[in-house]
Parts: C-alpha cells; sequence; structure tokens
C-alpha cells in the first residue's frame, strides 16, 4: 500500500475530514489533499507529526528509499533557502559602496577617499545613477530575504535575475567612471553570488 493511501486509511479511520486533520497536524487542507492524491510527500517533521497523532512507526507509512528521497530533496531545499539568504545580504552589503570612502575628492591639490555622500563629480548624473543601481540592489536583497522568510518561491528566479543583471551592470558602469576602489568592491560581491548560484545549480 502506497504511502497516500495509508493515510486516506488512517484519517477515514479516525472518521476525520481533510480540514479536521489540517487542523490537527498545524498544515493546510491543500497540502493533504495532494499527500493524499499522490501528488507529493510531506516533510520529515510532517511525518513526524502523522507518525504521532496516529501512533504509528515512519517507517509504516513510508519505505526506507522514500525516506531518503524526501530527506535529499528537504536537504536541496533546505540548501537553497541558505543560499537565497547569504544573497540577500550579499546584495545588502552593495550599501559598503554608499557609506566606504571610496570615491576620490580634490582637496588642496590632495586626493581624499570620501564616502557616496560626500563625492561630488561635475557630473550630478553620474551620481544620480550609482545612488539608483546600490539602492536597486539594497532593495533586491530586502526582497530576496522576505522572500527566504515568508517561503515564497514565486518569482525567486526573476529576483535573482535582476540582481545578477544589476550587479554586472554597476561592475561595467564603475569601470567605465574608473572607479577602482569601488569597482572591487563591486566586483566582489559579483563573484560571492556566483559562487551561491554555482552552488545552488550544483545541488540541483
Amino acid at each position: 500500500m502506497e504511502f497516500h493511501e495509508k493515510l486516506q486509511e488512517l484519517r477515514k479511520s479516525r472518521g476525520m475530514t481533510q480540514e479536521e486533520l489540517a487542523a490537527a497536524l498545524f498544515v493546510s487542507r491543500t497540502a493533504i489533499s495532494k499527500w493524499e492524491s499522490g501528488r507529493g510527500y510531506p516533510s520529515i517533521d510532517s511525518l513526524k507529526e502523522i507518525s504521532r497523532y496516529f501512533s504509528v512507526s515512519i517507517d509504516d507509512l513510508l519505505s526506507g528509499e522514500q525516506l531518503i528521497l524526501i530527506a535529499e530533496k528537504e536537504n536541496k531545499s533546505n540548501l537553497n533557502s541558505v543560499c537565497d539568504l547569504l544573497w540577500g545580504f550579499v546584495d545588502l552589503l552593495s550599501l559598503m559602496l554608499i557609506f566606504l570612502p571610496l570615491y576620490p575628492k580634490p582637496v588642496n591639490g590632495y586626493i581624499y577617499s570620501v564616502n557616496l555622500f560626500e563625492y561630488v563629480d561635475n557630473n550630478k548624473w553620474i551620481i544620480t545613477i550609482y545612488w539608483i543601481m546600490f539602492i536597486t540592489l539594497t532593495i533586491i536583497g530586502i526582497v530576496k530575504i522576505l522572500m527566504v522568510y515568508f517561503k515564497f518561491e514565486k518569482g525567486k528566479k526573476v529576483i535573482t535575475a535582476l540582481s545578477i543583471g544589476c550587479s554586472v551592470i554597476d561592475v561595467l558602469f564603475l569601470a567605465m567612471m574608473k572607479e577602482p576602489y569601488a569597482i572591487i568592491v563591486a566586483f566582489l560581491l559579483l563573484l560571492i553570488k556566483s559562487g551561491l548560484l554555482y552552488k545552488q545549480a550544483k545541488a540541483g
């Protein structure tokens, strides 16, 4: 007997509806419906709840092979979540490009390094573009972190693509404007994100 059949049988033996079982297991009715129709398996934590609630062992619910598959899937999901969270924090580190003294400011024949607040350039548009680029990356980082926190999967790939795209544009624009210190920071942040992307791709 398959897991979805066992779950249906256990639920019906208690005379429960899917809604009632969902409430007892602290999951949605959609999740129960998905499990009972054989379109997916519960997480390890949910399996423990089912086992405890119906007083059956996890081995009675699933085969060893199925348990391994669920554990592998959960590990991949956890790894992706950690990478996404780190990604969000890396984008937040774009604030360094605003607050660190990375830009040249000539004073009495000397060149000093100043942050973006103190940076003066003849072309105001250049400074405006800097602000737009760095604030955009910061916002993307906040969105990424919130998506991980609320377990929101839809649109995650779009946000990741936007993050990479903005970082590449930042690096190219800073290189074009010949900002040596700022470009090093921006390039390092892009490298870290490339490493996280590789890690996620490798995890599948």
